[in-house]
C-alpha cells in the first residue's frame, strides 16, 4: 500500500509541476490525487469506520483553512470594489520600481507577523495587482511578498499556522519564539530581496488601474478600507481571547463587512447595489485555487494516516543522527511536502520531557517550517495562494526564486544556529 501511496503522490506532484505543458489545471491534479489516495487507503484497510473518522478529522483541518482564505480573500476584494487600495497607493511616495519592492516585503513581513502569512500574502498581493500594469513586475512581487511573508510568520506564534502548531502544543513560548526566531528570519528575507531588487536595477513602474468602481465615494472608499483592514487585524485577538480557530473570526468579520456595506449602499438604485455587493466580491475570488488548496492538502493527509511522514521523520532522527541537520532537512522537504503533517508528526517524534519548551529542537524547528516552504512556489500556503492569484508557472518559481529563497533559507539557518552556539 505504501508504495502505492508513494507512487501516486509523486505522479499528482509532476502533473502539478507541469501543469501547463500538460494543459492539465493544477487543481484536477490535486483532486484526483487526493480521491486515488484515499480509495486506496480505503481498499487497503478492513476498518472502514477508522477510515472515515480519519477522512472527517483531515476535512475538518482542511476546512478551516479553506474557510479562513475564501473569508480573507472575499474581504481583500471587496476594499478592491470600493477602491479602497487607492488609499494605499496615494501613500506610497517612491516611483523607484526596488525602493517600492523593499517597502512591500518590508510591510508584509510585519504585517505577517501580525496578522497570518496567509491573510498577508492575499491582501498584498492584491495591492501589487493594483499597483503595477507589467506582468513580470508583479510575479516578481508576488514571489518576494510570499518570501517575506513566510519568513515574517515563522518569528510569530500567530503568524504561521506551524508556528501556532508547536505554540498551542507547549514546545514554544511567545517570548522565546520573538527572541530567536526574528533575526534568522530578517536575514532569510534579506538575502532573496537583495539579490532580487537589484534585477531591477533603478527603474520606474507603471502604475495600473486603482479605482475599479469610480462612483464609490471618498467616505465609502475609506470606510470600507478601514473596516476591512481592521477585521483582518483582529483575527488574531478573536483567536486569542475566545480561543476559537482563526477561520471563525474572519467569517464573523465578513458577515459584519457585508451587513456594513448593505446598510451604506442600501439607498442606491439597484444597479448601483449589484455592483458594490460582496457577492459580486464572491464571485471575484480565485475558486480553482481554493479547489487545488483542498485538494493537496487532502492528499497530503493520506501520507499522514499511513505513518509515512512518521517513519520518513524516524529514518531521518537513525540516519541522520544531528538534530540541526534534521531539522534543516525537514525545512528542506516543507519546500515539497506541506511543512504542517511533517511538523506534527515532529511533535510526535519528540516528546517534551526529553526536549522541553524552547529547546534548540523546537524553535530552530520553528525557523525552518515556516521558511522552507519559499523554495518552491507550492511548499507554503502563502504560495499556493500566489500562484492562484498570480498565475505563477511552477518552474518559473524555481528559474527566478528558487535560487534566493534557498540562498536566504541558508543564511537564516546559520545565523540561527551561530547565535544558539554563541548564546549557549
Amino acid at each position: 500500500m505504501d508504495s502505492a501511496i508513494i507512487a501516486v503522490f509523486s505522479i499528482a506532484y509532476v502533473a502539478i509541476a507541469f501543469e501547463h505543458r500538460l494543459r492539465i489545471d493544477k487543481a484536477a491534479s490535486a483532486v484526483v490525487a487526493a480521491g486515488v489516495l484515499w480509495t486506496i487507503y480505503a481498499f487497503a484497510s478492513a476498518d472502514s469506520a477508522a477510515i472515515n473518522a480519519q477522512l472527517g478529522h483531515s476535512v475538518v483541518s482542511v476546512a478551516q483553512i479553506v474557510f479562513f482564505l475564501m473569508g480573507a480573500m472575499t474581504i481583500v476584494e471587496v476594499i478592491g470594489l470600493h477602491g479602497g487600495f487607492q488609499i494605499v497607493a496615494a501613500r506610497i511616495r517612491t516611483t523607484s520600481l526596488p525602493r517600492l519592492m523593499w517597502l512591500m516585503c518590508l510591510v508584509t513581513f510585519f504585517l505577517s507577523a501580525i496578522l497570518d502569512n496567509l491573510a498577508t500574502t492575499v491582501a498584498m498581493v492584491s495591492l501589487t495587482k493594483k499597483l503595477l500594469a507589467k506582468e513580470s513586475d508583479r510575479l516578481l512581487f508576488a514571489s518576494m511578498i510570499v518570501i517575506a511573508a513566510n519568513a515574517g510568520g515563522a518569528w510569530s506564534p500567530i503568524g504561521d499556522i506551524t508556528t501556532t502548531m508547536l505554540w498551542i502544543g507547549g514546545q514554544i513560548t511567545t517570548t522565546a519564539v520573538m527572541s530567536t526566531v526574528f533575526a534568522p528570519s530578517v536575514v532569510s528575507l534579506l538575502v532573496p530581496l537583495l539579490l532580487v531588487s537589484r534585477q531591477l536595477e533603478n527603474r520606474r513602474f507603471a502604475c495600473g488601474n486603482m479605482v475599479e468602481d469610480e462612483g464609490a465615494s471618498a467616505f465609502e472608499r475609506n470606510a470600507i478600507f478601514l473596516l476591512g483592514v481592521t477585521i483582518l487585524l483582529l483575527v488574531p485577538v478573536f483567536k486569542t481571547v475566545t480561543h476559537l480557530p482563526p477561520f471563525l473570526g474572519v467569517l464573523f468579520g465578513l458577515g459584519i463587512l457585508w451587513a456594513f456595506a448593505d446598510t451604506l449602499h442600501r439607498g442606491k438604485p439597484p444597479a448601483d447595489r449589484e455592483r458594490r455587493a460582496l457577492a459580486r466580491a464572491l464571485e471575484r475570488i480565485d475558486l480553482s485555487s481554493l479547489v487545488f488548496f483542498t485538494g493537496i492538502l487532502l492528499a497530503v493527509a493520506v501520507l499522514e494516516h499511513t505513518h509515512i511522514l512518521t517513519r520518513l521523520a524516524a529514518w531521518l532522527d537513525q540516519s541522520v543522527g544531528r538534530l540541526d541537520l534534521i531539522v534543516f532537512l525537514l525545512g528542506l522537504a516543507s519546500a515539497i511536502v506541506d511543512n504542517v503533517p511533517l511538523v506534527a508528526a515532529s511533535i510526535g517524534m519528540y516528546s517534551l520531557d526529553q526536549y522541553p519548551p524552547d529547546a534548540f529542537l523546537w524553535t530552530f524547528m520553528a525557523y525552518c517550517a515556516g521558511t522552507g516552504g519559499s523554495i518552491l512556489i507550492i511548499g507554503s500556503a502563502a504560495g499556493v495562494a500566489a500562484m492562484g492569484l498570480e498565475k505563477i508557472q511552477f518552474f518559473w518559481y524555481v528559474r527566478h526564486m528558487s535560487g534566493p529563497a534557498l540562498l536566504g533559507y541558508l543564511a537564516g539557518a546559520a545565523t540561527y544556529v551561530a547565535a544558539h552556539n554563541l548564546l549557549h
